[in-house]
């Protein structure tokens, strides 16, 4: 275990062996968003250690985060506006299609930029306590950290459309039961899942990690006869790499654990 320097107070950082865990540390503002923490995530994202092969996200405090710090927000004009919308989108883009994948280990509040970085992570965790909401349409603005294209893709535009057009809160279960974490868990383990499928996902090889962050999406974005090609091109270039020659002899001569070992 060792903590290492953060470019902000607003986060703090550890490293576990090959996991780097990153902690939202504003619990008093119910570590909400201010452009501090935005800005600071875009850089932890930007120069991950070189030994880090997974990355744990989650809060300190009772809550994920529970969207924008309205209390240090600006008037802008639209072309502010714009600019300030396309530096939530360049950081968050840090976070999804970054060097290492992301887990993120949710609780409390998951609201607004909240529910926008933790769609930006490629697994999400949630605890108990979790609830889910996009409240900017009841405040009369629309979302600007990416939520438009990232959360549809996880529970579809009509279910996006209700959290905006009428304020539908989801608790735990049904956010796990249509598609915003895929893991639920009890209050306080968290964390230790995270961790643990953190190790797992360590554990694969590079190039798979690489093609599931990096060009499914763009096979999923992609037409039907642009994503088979790709996807031939990603398998063929993944099985010819030194490690995953080694994986198959290995299972081939019964070194490696069986599906359900």
């Amino acid at each position: 275990m060792q903590e290492i320097e953060s470019p902000t107070a607003s986060l703090q950082l550890e490293i576990r062996d090959e996991i780097l865990l990153v902690a939202i540390n504003r619990p008093e503002k119910r570590n909400a968003f201010n452009d501090d923490l935005v800005l600071g995530i875009e850089k932890v994202f930007e120069n991950i250690p070189s030994q880090i092969r997974c990355v744990v996200i989650y809060g300190l405090g009772k809550h994920f985060s529970a969207g924008l710090d309205l209390s240090e927000l600006k008037e802008r004009d639209a072309v502010q506006g714009l600019h300030h919308s396309r530096m939530w989108h360049r950081a968050l883009d840090k976070v999804q299609f970054g060097s290492v994948p992301v887990v993120a280990v949710l609780h409390g509040a998951v609201v607004g930029g909240g529910l926008e970085l933790a769609s930006a992570c490629h697994i999400r965790v949630a605890e108990s306590s979790t609830f889910y909401a996009l409240p900017e349409g009841q405040r009369g603005i629309f979302v600007g950290g990416g939520a438009s294209v990232r959360v549809p893709k996880l529970i579809g535009m009509a279910r996006m459309m209700d959290m905006m057009f009428t304020g539908r809160v989801y608790k735990a279960e049904e956010g796990e039961r249509i598609g915003l974490a895929q893991y639920l868990v009890e209050e306080g383990q968290g964390l230790e899942k995270g961790i643990e499928l953190a190790k797992k996902i360590s554990s694969n090889a590079g190039m798979t990690n690489y093609a599931l962050m990096h060009v499914l999406p763009k096979i999923v974005d992609s037409g039907q006869n642009e994503g088979l090609m790709m996807e031939s091109l990603i398998a063929a270039i993944s099985a010819d790499a030194p490690e995953a020659k080694k994986r198959l002899t290995d299972f081939l001569e019964g070194r490696a654990k069986k599906v359900g070992e």
